[in-house]
């Protein structure tokens, strides 16, 4: 549970940030939300701003547009500029990924929090109402937030059918767990929740899947993604990474995060049964190499046997996105 930790006072959460604006050259900013119960924000919007939502523990109330939906584990959200929003974590114990780009709106968390020190997120904390709304005001000077006073949410509905599928092109959308599209390449399955494609090539996010029952295919030699930066983070199970230049390796379990910035070649070894890490990158990533060098893949678990990757497609694909490969 490292990173730098932040709480809002009065919200009964936190929030740990993953990949800050620093490690990203700006483009985006990574963190998990956690709470108990939390009062919703408000609902705002921003001009410029994306958010993603992924809930990866208990429920997630989410208005987007003209939507809302209860986003259980798995389930995701899309909220494009412009759309007006706003999630509540409900409990008893909420947890979700996050994106925002860009990366610099992060700021807006350290501007309105403040550090803690809680084992997961303080339960109990000071709520001093007219400081906070003091310092929401201010902070529409200093940050890309417009607050919705007269906007009238909608009731929250049930999931639609549609639902199941990526949207198009800065549409705001939901995706309810375990659907939407597949891609196995060589062991590595990717269930991606939003394409660069989607927001102009600004991130990307996927559920990457293997197993260490499987031989390495894609990752014999080290890959290096010129222009890319991944953030990695476990969901389950234990994945060793290892970087080109570097002694030794990263052995990440779950919830733990690894950066790995743009022109470092890395390993990834699946070293438990299972592995499901989420990617996010600032464009197209692992994601994108999965897809375009594998199949599309109809099944819903990992197989017992997968195909070779195909090496010079595989090539053809690394050179398409700016990747190299080593040793």
């Amino acid at each position: 549970m490292a990173g730098e930790k932040l709480t809002m006072p009065g919200w009964k959460g936190g929030f740990r940030i993953l990949a800050s604006s620093k490690q990203t050259n700006g483009t985006m900013a990574v963190f998990t939300a956690g709470a108990v119960l939390s009062e919703a924000p408000g609902f705002h919007w921003h001009e410029e701003a994306h958010d993603v939502f992924l809930c990866t523990k208990g429920y997630l109330k989410l208005y987007s547009g003209d939507q809302c939906r209860i986003l259980a584990p798995g389930d995701f959200a899309y909220v494009p500029p412009k759309v007006i929003h706003n999630p509540q974590w409900l409990g008893p114990h909420s947890e979700s990924l996050c994106l925002v780009a860009p990366g610099d709106w992060i700021n807006f968390f350290r501007y309105m929090g403040e550090t803690h020190d809680s084992l997961l997120f303080p339960e109990f904390s000071r709520n001093d109402e007219e400081k906070i709304v003091s310092m929401m005001m201010a902070a529409k000077e200093k940050f890309d937030i417009q607050y919705a006073y007269d906007y009238q949410p909608p009731e929250v509905s049930y999931w639609r059918e549609s639902e199941n599928k990526l949207g198009g092109y800065l549409e705001p959308y939901f995706l309810r767990a375990n659907t939407g599209p597949r891609w196995m390449a060589g062991g590595l399955l990717s269930r991606p929740f939003i394409l660069a494609s989607q927001n102009g090539g600004r991130f990307a996010i996927s559920s990457i899947e293997s197993s260490s029952v499987y031989k390495r295919s894609i990752f014999e030699s080290y890959i290096k993604f010129t222009n890319v930066d991944h953030c990695f983070f476990v969901a389950e199970g234990k994945v060793k990474v290892e970087r080109e230049g570097s002694s030794g390796e990263n052995v990440l379990h779950d919830g733990e995060t690894l950066v790995i910035s743009a022109g470092q070649g890395f390993k990834l070894d699946f070293a438990s049964p299972y592995v499901r890490i989420l990617s996010v990158t600032n464009g197209r990533g692992i994601e994108t190499l999965i897809q375009e060098a594998g199949k599309p893949f109809e099944g819903f678990v990992l197989p017992d046997k997968v195909e070779v990757v195909d090496s010079d497609k595989l090539a053809r694909v690394c050179e398409e996105i700016a990747v190299t490969t080593s040793g």
